[in-house]
Formats: C-alpha cells, structure tokens, sequence
C-alpha cells in the first residue's frame, strides 16, 4: 500500500523526520522504493540530469507523463508527485487542470507539484477538485532567469517576509506540503515551526520535516560538480566508468564473450548448413 499524504502530516506531529528523493525512472524508483525512501519526486530536474539541458525549462509534458508512469511501475509503496513543467500551469484555469489531470490519470502520479506562489489560485482549484498539491518556494528553478542564476533567498528582511507570506499563502490554498529550496536554515525552521504542512527542505537546513536530494547528486553520477546542499554517499560515475573501461577492454581484446555468455547448438542442427546465395 501506498504512503499518503495524510501520512506525511502524521510524521510530522509526530516530529519523525522523513526522506525524500528524485526518481526518473524505473530502475531508480525500484532501488529508492526498497531502500525504504517514502516520497519520490518525478523532478523536471530530469531535464537537467537526465536531458542534459542547462535548466529546467525545456522540459515538456510529454517528458513528465512519461517519466513519471516509468517511476510508478518501479516503486510500490512510496507516494509520488509529479512535478508541472514550465509554463504547464500559468497559461488559464483550465489548461492547468487538464495538465495535472494527465499527470495523476496518464502517469499514475498521486499529486503533482507548482512552484511559486502566482498559482496559488490554481492551487486552490486543483485541491478542490481532488488533486493533492505540494507547493516550492526559495529558490524556483523555474523562474531561474528572473531570477538571474540559481542563488540563495531570502537573506535580507525584506526577502525573508516575502517568503513568509508565499508560505501562509500556499499553505491556506490547500498544499499538503511545501518544497523550501535554498533558504537560510533559521527561515526554514521558523516557516516549519508555523505550517501544519510538512515542510521538505532542499539546501534550507536541519528542521525542515523532511529533506529531498537529486538522486545524481548523492550518487556522484556529476562527478565535476556537487551543490553545497548536497552529500555524497557513493562515487558510482567512477564505479561504471570502471566496469565500462574493463567490458570495452575485453571486447577489443577477444575476452568477451567467452563461451560462458555464449548459446551453444547441436553438431546435427549446424552440420550441412550455408549461408544462401553463396556458392560452396
């Protein structure tokens, strides 16, 4: 059975402290989903990770839809949000709705995600039509050239109160969670400390609810790059370019395959054949 969202609000008035990853596809959201991870995100972090664009913005529905059936056929137990590409939701009322409805219809998803607070009215309208909504607000990788480049927020007052607001705002819209992405820690303690919804935070500090990461960065598949939020727990771009190094190696030098990975026939179902159209 899967975890709900209501299960998210128990953890928290409980004061358990839960995790949260990116998942693309169905290897990763089988590995994640035994590994006990209760929330999966489908990130249009794919377009960057997985696409290979520098930003987010790219990424269509079509990428969503399809990453994400791919991570609900892998993972079993874990809920998962989908998150709305750029410009999916900010067009009118009902493209909106119809976007998030194939997210949750096509792709299985059990609620999708909106950055920012200019859509905390279709927030509120896709709540009351049944479907959960986990609001992002800090950083927004959707709005990263308005922003000029992916940077802290909220360091002054001013930016601080703002923040405060959109987290009042998103939460009386309906949102049953809130991503904090790279906000001062004493921020994000004092906008968990004041939302009943679970906050999860991503480069915002200890006291956040939960904590989300992108599934490449802990894995060290970017081996050039890592965020300040971030900690690695493997290095497996080493570990493949390894193993890939090893297999082409014994490829040129006739090691594989050996007749261990190799279909052997009977003598009397090769005895007498030749290829046709070729004279003996």
């Amino acid at each position: 059975m899967r975890l709900s969202i209501h299960s998210l609000r128990e953890m928290k008035k409980r004061g358990e402290k839960f995790p949260a990853l990116t998942a693309y596809d169905h290897p990763s959201a089988r590995l994640a989903d035994e590994a006990g991870i209760p929330v999966l995100l489908v990130g249009d972090s794919l377009g960057m990770v997985v696409l290979g664009h520098e930003t987010t913005v790219p990424v269509t529905m079509e990428d969503m839809v399809r990453a994400t059936q791919a991570v609900v056929r892998g993972a079993a137990k874990a809920l998962i949000v989908a998150d709305m590409p750029f410009m999916s939701y900010r067009v009118n009322d009902d493209e909106t709705v119809r976007n998030a409805s194939r997210l949750i219809q096509e792709g299985g998803a059990q609620a999708v995600k909106l950055e920012g607070t200019a859509a905390a009215p279709v927030v509120r309208r896709l709540v009351e039509g049944g479907i959960p909504v986990m609001g992002h607000i800090g950083l927004i990788p959707q709005s990263v050239h308005q922003l000029g480049g992916y940077r802290v927020v909220g360091r002054s007052r001013a930016a601080a109160r703002r923040l405060l607001d959109e987290a009042r705002v998103l939460e009386e819209a309906g949102v049953f969670a809130l991503v904090l992405e790279a906000i001062p820690a004493p921020l994000a303690r004092l906008v968990t400390e004041n939302c009943a919804a679970p906050t999860i935070g991503i480069g915002a500090g200890p006291h956040c609810d939960g904590q989300i990461q992108v599934w490449h960065d802990i894995l060290g598949l970017f081996p050039g790059f890592t965020p300040k939020h971030t900690r690695r727990y493997a290095d497996l771009a080493s570990v493949i370019r390894e193993a890939v190094g090893r297999f082409a190696a014994e490829v040129r030098g006739g090691a594989f395959p050996s007749e261990k990975e190799s279909f052997s026939a009977e003598d009397d179902v090769m005895e007498g054949l030749r290829f046709p159209g070729r004279d003996d």
